[in-house]
């Protein structure tokens, strides 16, 4: 550059707002530009002092470092000559010219006829399939299976039907009933096959694994949400108010930050108050990273949709419902409910297992819950610092009229209670 000539430099801020530079520095050199950079590299550093070394002070050592230097420089002669070839590899091409299409087929001189389906309106009575489609999803939703087990193929591939009769009969049941779900549903689950008992023996097993014949009632592990909104229920948190914008319940710190770079799609903050007990219908959901304990219960990613979601069972979810903060949260408030029932700690254990699991314990259980309760209870007196850290899980008020290390003794109970295999199934 010529002595006294001026220098315009231009930014061009068009990224984002968050991408623009606020402060920027230029400096000038009067050394060769092969040894400047920009960038404190400490392997550049060196390079550069390598290179300033005198002749006579190179080692063997420090010749082999400079010649893969020189390999990897530009100056190297295979860089020109890749070029060479690239150039020359173009020339070609544009000699050849641009390729030419040629129509290879044309349409006929007689138009073949084509015809249109009338498969008349989807609400209509005589439709094939919408009356089918429903019922055999809705069936499918309380039994775990529906009657024609491909629920997400009703086409040619799909499965026959393991009552073709009862699947009729339902559909046409449910046109008769103007299409009335609420009706649909009070109708399978007061059925015979919905009441019956789940229990099951070898024969069962061997004739009919999947209950086809409906042989016995629906056993199978609760949806994603029905577990979640099920601890709520039961401990109280649950706030059952319908409709109303989404909510925000306790996720991972920093769970959206690894899919978005900028705008609202970063920092979740959980909510405050009732939107933290809300039903999971309302959990605002982020396809990219979706709720972990959801996916973790096979819940839909909604990325695509889903007809039938599958079912699997890992350790994984049990240490989530043993950890998640909704379940911990929701395993103190049913302990400070069980703290504050009539009579001793077995009936107070009896009235427990009864809340989370619907029927009476028996003997035996009510015999372990008790052994494991007095040393739930030896273990938070001995260490008086372990009951605060469990008791401070969840933004719900701890009662203050009960005994930390009793409550806590109690949250622990009722957290394995919300952790039976029993407690998440449909049986």
């Amino acid at each position: 550059i010529p002595a006294g000539s001026k220098l315009i430099v231009t930014l061009r801020h068009e990224a984002v707002s968050a991408h623009s530079i606020g402060r920027f520095r230029l400096n000038v050199s009067g050394q060769d530009p092969k040894l400047l950079s920009l960038k404190t590299d400490p392997a550049a550093e060196a390079a550069r002092r390598l290179m300033a070394k005198p002749v006579d002070q190179i080692t063997p050592a420090d010749r082999k470092t400079l010649e893969k230097l020189f390999a990897d420089s530009p100056e190297h002669p295979r860089f020109a000559a890749t070029a060479k070839v690239a150039t020359a590899k173009t020339a070609h091409e544009g000699a050849l010219g641009a390729p030419i299409s040629v129509m290879v087929m044309k349409e006929i001189d007689k138009p073949r006829d084509a015809f249109v389906l009338l498969r008349g309106e989807y609400d209509s009575g005589q439709h094939p399939l919408t009356g089918r489609v429903w019922v055999n999803r809705a069936w499918e939703r309380f039994f775990g299976i529906g009657l024609v087990k491909t629920s997400e193929n009703f086409g040619s591939q799909s499965e026959w039907p393991s009552n073709p009769e009862l699947l009729d009969w339902l559909a046409v049941e449910f046109v008769d009933r103007k299409w009335d779900m609420k009706a649909m549903q009070k109708l399978i689950m007061t059925s015979a096959a919905y009441r019956r008992s789940a229990a099951v023996n070898a024969e069962m097993l061997e004739k009919d694994p999947d209950n086809r014949l409906l042989a016995r009632g629906p056993r199978f592990r609760l949806p994603a949400e029905v577990i979640r909104d099920q601890a709520l229920s039961i401990s109280s948190l649950l706030v059952d108010i319908q409709g109303g914008p989404s909510v925000k319940p306790y996720m991972p710190e920093a769970v959206w930050d690894e899919t978005s770079v900028y705008g609202d799609m970063r920092n979740y903050k959980a909510d405050k108050g009732e939107g933290l007990y809300r039903r999971s219908l309302y959990t605002i959901w982020k396809r990219t990273a979706a709720p972990p304990t959801m996916l973790l219960f096979d819940s839909a990613g909604r990325e695509v949709c889903t007809v039938k979601r599958s079912r699997s069972n890992t350790p994984l979810q049990a240490l989530s419902l043993l950890n998640e903060i909704t379940f911990v949260e929701a395993a103190r408030k049913l302990a400070e409910q069980a703290m504050r029932q009539p009579g001793d700690n077995a009936a107070k254990l009896a009235w427990t297992f009864r809340q989370v699991v619907r029927r009476n314990a028996t003997a035996q259980e009510l015999s372990v819950l008790r052994k494991g309760l007095e040393k739930r209870f030896a273990t938070y007196a001995a260490d008086k610092t372990l009951a605060p850290k469990l008791l401070a899980t969840g933004m719900s008020p701890t009662s203050t009229d009960l005994d930390r290390n009793q409550l806590a003794a109690w949250t622990a109970t009722a957290n394995i209670l919300l952790n039976l295999d029993e407690t998440v199934t449909r049986e």
